[in-house]
């Protein structure tokens, strides 16, 4: 019997516009969110105040979505702003719209 697999979300923090950024992957994007905000997420966030969400894309598999991670965390940081700014051009806070 095959188990149900979960879906999960990859995501870009950030503490200002085209600034520091975080590439992670996580189940439950609210709450890893939060923790990050709260300084609870990872050392990195927390030690460069990294507590803007900027970017954030659904996948249907957790084991796709850390594939996708680690894709996007091997890029250039001009590719990543592009990725940001095609979907959030100011680099607004994306977390007051989760629901």
């Amino acid at each position: 019997m095959d188990r149900e697999r979960k879906g999960g979300w990859v995501y870009i923090m950030a503490d200002r516009y085209r600034g520091t950024m975080h590439v992670g992957v996580t189940a439950d994007l609210a709450a890893r969110i939060f923790q990050h905000r709260e300084g609870d997420g990872s050392d990195f966030c927390k030690r460069y105040n990294l507590d803007r969400l900027v970017w954030a894309e659904r996948g249907d598999s957790i084991e796709d979505c850390i594939a996708h991670e680690k894709r996007i965390k091997r890029w250039r940081r001009e590719w990543k702003f592009d990725l940001i700014e095609r979907a959030n051009p100011d680099w607004s806070d994306l977390f007051e719209h989760l629901n």
